[in-house]
């Protein structure tokens, strides 16, 4: 199955995107644009196969790094597989099976004290 891609915030030299199976959530895309190099960090979950990677790097390089309409001679692609264990905000975000007021309902519990151990 293909995977569906969210873009999160863009500027005129990045652009970040969560990458989605179904409404689940499985790893998040930060690209940053430079003058003829493209340099992206790909954060994927553990559970996904090599072959399911080789097909976000397919996605990416043929649909994601011309949207800011340059052309770019070098692409830098760092992949990092694991768990993701939290979201750390201030902004008060609920959980992911809650809002958390910008409409995506994907932000995670605000901050925690230090040393709360949470």
């Amino acid at each position: 199955m293909p995977f569906d891609y969210e873009r999160e915030v863009r500027t005129p030299q990045s652009e970040a995107y969560l990458i989605l199976d179904g409404e689940q959530p499985v790893g998040r895309i930060d690209t940053h644009f430079m003058p003829g190099l493209a340099h992206v960090s790909i954060a994927v979950n553990s559970n996904l196969t090599a072959e399911q990677i080789d097909e976000i790097l397919s996605d990416i390089d043929a649909d994601m790094l011309n949207t800011v309409g340059t052309e770019h001679d070098t692409h830098h692609f760092h992949v990092f597989q694991g768990t993701e264990i939290r979201v750390f905000s201030n902004a008060g975000y609920d959980d992911y099976s809650g809002g958390n007021g910008n409409g995506n309902g994907r932000g995670h519990g605000p901050l925690s004290p230090p040393g709360s151990g949470t």
